[in-house]
Order: structure tokens, then C-alpha cells, then sequence
């Protein structure tokens, strides 16, 4: 019987498990959007919300608890002065899982995971770059043709 059984084995030992839970909310807090396994993104996401809630406290005892598994200071910094704020006003459900397709070489679920309220700023900086590289790439051509 799985009585008060929480959470998913997803076939590690509890070190690796929780290494790997680390690392993958610590890229999720830096990037605000990642791709993993669909099984390995509904885990995360009970992970990365706890963080949330940790930040929205603020206080000097909820960064401690956070830095026992956030271990990078600059992700830490951001949780707690700009994720913290943001999601101030929301009672939970922190971040969105979107299916998107299965992987080439064993044909696993994927999974986009990210932030409900992602920064608009990056966003329209990430398009900005791809658009001038789409550009660069295109003016050299468009140069050599004249």
C-alpha cells in the first residue's frame, strides 16, 4: 500500500533524485522556462512552487531554507528580489507545464516547464536578439548580392 507515498521514484536513488531536483530548479529559476521529461517536470513543479512561497515570505529564515537546495547566490538573489515580489499577489500554481511532443531518440514525453508570470522584458529581449540574428544573418547575403 502507498499510504502517505508522496512523490515519484522516477527510477534513482534518492541522492541522485534530489541532486537532479536541485539542479533542475535552480535552471528553472534562472531561465524561467526549461524542457525536460514530462514525469521530471510534474516533480519539479511541486519542487520549484515550495521555492515561490519561501520568496514570497522574504524573510531572513526562508532564504536560509532556500539556500540549503538553491546553492547559486545570483539564482537566489533573483528568487527572493524578483520572483518573490511577482508573485506576490497569486495564491499559488507558480508554474505551467506544456506538453511538446516526444524526444527522437527514445521517444520520451517532453515537457515545457516555466513561470506563470514570466518577465515580459525578457521575452521581448530573447525575440529582439533572435530577430538580429535572423537579420545579420540575412544583410551579408543581401550585400553580396548587390
Amino acid at each position: 500500500m502507498k499510504h502517505r507515498v508522496v512523490g515519484r521514484r522516477l527510477d534513482r536513488t534518492t541522492e541522485h533524485r534530489t541532486a537532479m531536483l536541485r539542479n533542475l530548479v535552480t535552471s528553472l529559476l534562472r531561465h524561467e522556462r526549461i524542457t525536460t521529461t514530462a514525469p521530471k517536470a510534474k516533480e519539479l513543479k511541486r519542487f520549484a512552487d515550495q521555492f515561490i512561497t519561501l520568496a514570497k515570505k522574504g524573510t531572513a529564515h526562508a532564504r536560509r531554507q532556500a539556500h540549503r537546495d538553491v546553492r547559486d547566490v545570483e539564482v537566489l538573489n533573483k528568487l527572493f528580489e524578483n520572483l518573490g515580489p511577482r508573485f506576490k499577489s497569486r495564491p499559488g500554481g507558480y508554474t505551467r507545464i506544456v506538453r511538446v511532443g516526444r524526444r527522437a531518440g527514445d521517444a520520451a514525453e517532453m515537457a515545457m516547464i516555466e513561470l506563470v508570470d514570466r518577465a515580459p522584458a525578457k521575452a521581448a529581449e530573447a525575440d529582439d536578439e533572435k530577430k538580429k540574428k535572423k537579420g545579420e544573418k540575412a544583410a551579408p547575403k543581401a550585400e553580396a548580392a548587390e
